[in-house]
């Protein structure tokens, strides 16, 4: 891969209403620096390969693509993009990632920040709504959370409700490191509101998006991320969806490739669980625990610890939760208002506990299984 190759090649993704399938078209028919030779001539859409594989372009397309390369200058951008810590990879040539070089539709330029060996590991996506209820965002965190505790990377979307507290829970447990994949360029934050979250991503993980540098967060994106989502998981998780979304695109992209679904299911009054409950009456795995999920990877489910000295095999950090429990059962909201720690903690005790067999959640309660020390 030479230098000129990787500039020429993100110079096409900066050109206007640049997609997924026109970026084939273009690279398909010609290398990174005559593609973009063809577009400042304006033949770059009159061209018979270019035709046979791209059937739908409008006429002024490459009038647009013309004019706007005339400003657009290659070297200048590739040196913008590392001097913003953002990583050009085009596909099959290393260091792109393995893992989506065979993928159906791979996304031919892909932008990196953080470390590019996280995705070296076992990896699930865990999605949904962005307009999640407050225990669609709990359930998101704790399973995230103990995912990343048993090594897990978390892959997910950024975005607001479901997206955002699952990675969120992935850092809380200061395990595997998680990824992001989203929908703008890597230095456009959307939603503006996470900003922190991005940068504690990138810091710990991986950022991913097929959008260049300075691409706004428009809604064509976000069905083409999701495929890059469905792609690098092993395994996606629903939390919670509505019949129609993004989402319901997502677990569309993961059956195309033969990933194991998994859903959380949901009351039949909410319509946060519209989706995931429809997805259990057509076959995905019912997801109870982080167990559920860990099994869906080829891990065994822990067993409970036997009955003697199971308090004392626990981690301190965690005994306040787990002595509360051991005297009744209670719902996360009860858990926190008797131990008094704040959510995060408390949610991060219940799923160590649960990856040991000390706790198990049933119907909504959170029950000691452990035994008596």
């Amino acid at each position: 891969m030479t230098h000129r190759d990787v500039a020429h090649a993100l110079a096409l993704c900066a050109l206007p209403q640049m997609g997924p399938v026109r970026l084939r078209a273009l690279l398909g028919r010609w290398p990174p620096e005559e593609a973009w030779a063809a577009v400042r001539s304006g033949r770059a859409l009159t061209d018979a390969g270019v035709r046979e594989r791209l059937v739908h372009a409008p006429a002024p397309l490459a009038e647009r693509w013309r004019s706007a390369s005339a400003s657009i200058q290659p070297e200048l951008l590739l040196r913008q993009a590392h001097a913003a810590g953002i990583s050009v990879l085009l596909h099959g040539r290393p260091p792109y990632p393995s893992v989506l070089v065979d993928d159906p539709e791979p996304p031919l330029v892909l932008f990196a920040r953080g470390d590019l060996g996280v995705i070296d590991g076992r990896r699930v996506a865990i999605v949904g709504t962005r307009n999640a209820t407050e225990v669609g965002r709990e359930v998101a965190f704790e399973l995230a959370a103990g995912l990343a505790e048993a090594g897990v990377r978390v892959v997910s979307g950024l975005a607001r409700g479901i997206d955002g507290a699952a990675h969120r829970g992935a850092l809380v447990a200061n395990g595997a490191p998680p990824i992001g994949v989203v929908g703008s360029g890597l230095d456009i934050v959307y939603p503006r509101e996470s900003a922190r979250l991005w940068d504690e991503v990138t810091a710990r993980g991986l950022l991913l998006s097929e959008a260049p540098p300075g691409a706004p967060p428009e809604p064509w994106r976000f069905p083409a991320r999701n495929r890059i989502i469905a792609a690098l998981a092993e395994v996606v998780v629903v939390v919670e969806s509505r019949r129609r979304g993004g989402s319901m695109s997502t677990v569309e992209e993961a059956l195309a490739r033969d990933r194991t679904v998994l859903a959380v299911p949901g009351s039949v009054r909410a319509a946060a669980s519209e989706g995931t409950n429809h997805l259990i009456t057509e076959g995905a795995v019912l997801v109870r625990d982080v167990g559920d999920i860990l099994v869906a990877l080829g891990f065994a489910r822990p067993s409970p610890l036997d009955a003697a000295g199971a308090l004392g095999a626990i981690d301190p950090a965690d005994r306040p939760v787990a002595e509360v429990l051991q005297r009744r059962a209670c719902d996360l909201e009860a858990l926190i208002r008797a131990t008094g720690l704040p959510l995060a903690t408390v949610a991060l005790s219940v799923t160590r506990l649960e990856l040991k067999g000390v706790v198990a959640r049933r119907a909504g309660w959170i029950e000691y299984v452990g035994g008596a020390p």
